[in-house]
């Protein structure tokens, strides 16, 4: 009678070991699906009205974290729209048009900090733009339009109202330095962006946006 209990005590411990198992290989697999292929997100900001409204629900690619490296041009089209992790500072006292890259000062310490702040993204503010220009192109914002190497940039993805404007205290009359981005909102008097705070560097590029797939009326690519 002791051996059967035995017995059964061990297949009872075999079984919840290989639930155990089962569940770390479950939540191993989402980790890197979710960091490597794809993952769900909200918008939570109104700077891509009325492309995205707050609440809408989208699945954003990460295709700039699959394969080797590439350049960000080789990456994204102009036109996308991409979420990247926010700058440490909106703004800054002094335009540095010689290096108007987006300054990050707001590195996590430790590997633990480090895996919950990139991987898991807990903690982490994201905001999401549409690409505009690339690296070697020369941006310039004046009347009320954006100019890529003195060319007007079609952008009929805007409001016909919608005016891009520029101040003293934005990024303007610039090269786009190498592996970075120059992004706006489509909302352009409501957008906290590269005008601001200066182009986003790769690495900071969290993914593309797929499709959306809330609310179900309006499911589908995005443009």
């Amino acid at each position: 009678m002791e051996e059967e209990n035995n017995v059964i005590v061990k297949n009872r411990i075999k079984d919840i070991l290989e639930w155990v198992y089962c569940i770390i290989i479950a939540i191993v697999l989402a980790i890197l699906i979710k960091y490597y292929i794809g993952t769900p997100t909200v918008v939570k900001q109104s700077s891509m009205y009325p492309t995205l409204v707050e609440y809408d629900r989208l699945i954003l690619g990460r295709v700039n974290r699959i394969g080797k490296k590439k350049k960000v041009e080789e990456i994204f089209d102009r036109g996308d729209i991409i979420t990247f992790e926010a700058p440490s500072s909106n703004s800054y006292s002094e335009i540095d048009l010689s290096n108007p890259v987006a300054k990050y000062d707001n590195e996590p310490n430790g590997w633990w900090n480090k895996f919950v702040y990139y991987v898991l993204e807990f903690n982490k503010i994201s905001y999401i733009k549409r690409v505009i220009a690339f690296p070697g192109e020369y941006v310039e914002i004046k009347d009320d339009r954006v100019y890529i190497d003195g060319n007007p940039l079609e952008e009929d993805y805007l409001n016909s109202n919608v005016k891009t404007r520029v101040s003293d205290k934005y990024y303007n009359n610039f090269v786009v330095p190498d592996n970075c981005v120059f992004a706006m909102g489509d909302n352009r008097e409501d957008s906290k962006d590269c005008r601001e705070f200066g182009c986003v560097p790769i690495e900071r590029i969290e993914g593309k946006v797929l499709i959306r797939f809330f609310p179900f009326n309006k499911f589908g690519s995005v443009k």
